[in-house]
């Protein structure tokens, strides 16, 4: 899921969440913060963010234009009255997850490479991408346009599952703590839905991520590892087992809660404005 990333201390803990998925020299969260801070400084926990920061709004634009004009597309189907069902968000919320690796794609393989290089000027070691632009055009030249994308598939079983359980999360959450009569949920009840539903994406999102952050760094440092998709998911069970698929939840939730919280109310107030707007239209 790419809702919730952004620069401030989800950064951090993005940081961490991608060197432990894809690197065994970290023992743990600690340890990993360590040794970033001792090699890299503090300038090291906001490696790759430039590139993601700049298109969150384009991704997140994606998504929630999708999910929004798919559950019309669903209502008008069955009949222009007719209310969305739970199958109606969780299909929704699922083509939303897939459409926007279109856009999210080539940021995410820069983030994670630029997360991923440990040497720097103060370990006195040449990194391999000076920026976001020159890793951005070197995958390029060295791997061809595929090469943005590679890791697009375990990225699509990520954020179609995960952006399906999302939606379905807040909108149960919402209808089951709104009282009958009321046509909006109260604030209190946004937030804390918009909490769950981060947590739960990312409950179900979080083993996928670590086998795409892996594919996107296979080869970087050497010979290529993995043969693809399936193989980088059998070796990964066989070598580290299954536990290593949620090595990184509790940092993916502790990021997950508190900013969709934020993303939902400015979903929830962006829709009342535009909601309002066009009963004003009509009038």
């Amino acid at each position: 899921m790419n809702t919730g990333r952004c620069i401030s201390p989800t950064s951090l803990q993005d940081h961490l969440e991608v060197r432990i998925q894809t690197q065994k020299q970290f023992t743990g969260i600690w340890h990993c913060i360590v040794t970033t801070v001792k090699r890299e400084g503090a300038h090291g926990f906001f490696k790759g963010m430039a590139l993601p920061i700049t298109t969150i709004s384009m991704t997140s634009s994606v998504v929630f234009g999708t999910y929004r004009n798919c559950l019309q597309c669903l209502a008008r189907f069955r009949g222009i009255s007719a209310a969305n069902t739970k199958l109606d968000v969780f299909l929704s919320g699922l083509v939303a997850g897939v459409a926007q690796i279109s856009v999210m794609s080539p940021g995410d393989i820069v983030k994670v490479r630029l997360q991923c290089q440990t040497e720097s000027e103060r370990s006195g070691l040449k990194p391999k991408y000076s920026g976001p632009i020159h890793c951005l055009l070197s995958i390029a030249r060295d791997e061809g346009a595929s090469g943005l994308y590679r890791g697009a598939l375990p990225l699509a079983f990520r954020d179609g599952p995960s952006f399906a359980t999302y939606f379905l999360t807040y909108s149960t959450l919402c209808s089951q703590l709104t009282p009958a009569g009321q046509k909006e949920p109260e604030w209190t009840v946004v937030l804390l839905a918009g909490g769950l539903a981060g947590t739960a994406g990312w409950s179900v999102g979080t083993p996928m991520d670590v086998i795409k952050a892996r594919l996107q760094m296979d080869g970087v440092r050497g010979e290529r590892r993995y043969r693809g998709f399936v193989h980088c998911v059998t070796e990964t069970v066989r070598n580290e087992g299954l536990g290593i698929f949620f090595r990184s939840l509790g940092i993916n939730c502790l990021r997950a809660f508190p900013v969709n919280m934020v993303v939902f109310a400015v979903y929830e107030v962006s829709v009342r404005i535009l909601r309002s707007a066009s009963v004003d239209r009509l009038s």
